[in-house]
């Protein structure tokens, strides 16, 4: 997990979330490769999730954290859009 990420020393937020499914991010991963016959091991599609479901945690923490700075009672995509350019620079 990035050091000093909003989900640092909340285990509970990572492992109570559903994990992300292998052929999911394997067909993510596909859409982005030069080569249709790019292969990808077991051991990096399970890391590549693991990595995705941290990013997807963040986000959601960190929205939320926007939100109660607004003063406001639900998260919307608003706030998602607030906070993503900086978590994409923390990863």
């Amino acid at each position: 997990m990035p050091k000093g990420c909003a989900a640092e020393g909340r285990g509970r937020w990572l492992t109570d979330a559903p994990s992300v499914p292998q052929e999911l991010v394997s067909k993510l991963l596909h859409l982005h490769f030069k080569d249709d016959k790019t292969k990808v091991s077991g051991d990096a599609l399970q890391l590549m999730a693991e990595l995705l479901k941290i990013f997807v945690v963040e986000a959601a923490i960190r929205s939320v954290r926007q939100a109660q700075a607004e003063d406001l009672a639900q998260v919307d995509v608003e706030q998602l859009e607030k906070v993503l350019p900086q978590l994409l620079l923390d990863f």
